[in-house]
């Protein structure tokens, strides 16, 4: 760690408390609708745009950046990230291509869930009746909390 700067061991960033002794992409995956691949990006963006070296530790980070690192998560288009690694591609009301993290992320699949079952869609009834959506067989594996009854033969 250089001189003259402030290790953190806790990091709070989109409302969620990150150990500040991870390097920023380990870190970052802790919050919901960031994955590996997504937070890597993040991770690339922001140490150039801050001259930071890549697997930079959270807490080295200084403070006045966690805004922007948290404004990088919640708009990534807008810093160069391509827009096939956001969670919303072209958002039904506005068309643009958004990412949602946190609550904002579970009250957005919440919507799309009433939208396409109110509509009556293939995949909006399949996803009310807890069924899996995309052509997997459902004959054997995933019995998802239901009670399987095997019978057999009385004598």
């Amino acid at each position: 760690m250089e001189s003259g700067s402030v290790a953190f061991n806790i990091v709070r960033i989109a409302n969620v408390d990150l150990d500040g002794r991870l390097p920023i992409h380990r870190a970052l995956t802790r919050i919901k609708g960031v994955g590996w691949n997504f937070a890597r990006m993040v991770e690339i963006v922001f140490c150039e745009r801050n001259g930071l070296p890549i697997g930079t530790l959270l807490g080295n980070v200084p403070e006045e950046k966690w805004k922007e690192l948290e404004d990088i998560i919640k708009n990534p288009v807008k810093y160069g990230i391509p827009a096939w690694a956001v969670n919303t591609r072209k958002d039904y009301e506005t068309g643009k291509d958004l990412h949602f993290v946190g609550v904002d992320l579970d009250m957005k699949e919440r919507e799309i869930l009433k939208r396409e079952a109110e509509m009556r869609s293939y995949r909006g009834l399949r996803r009310m009746w807890g069924l899996r959506v995309r052509g997997q067989r459902t004959k054997s594996h995933p019995r998802k909390n239901k009670v399987s009854v095997v019978g057999r033969k009385k004598r």
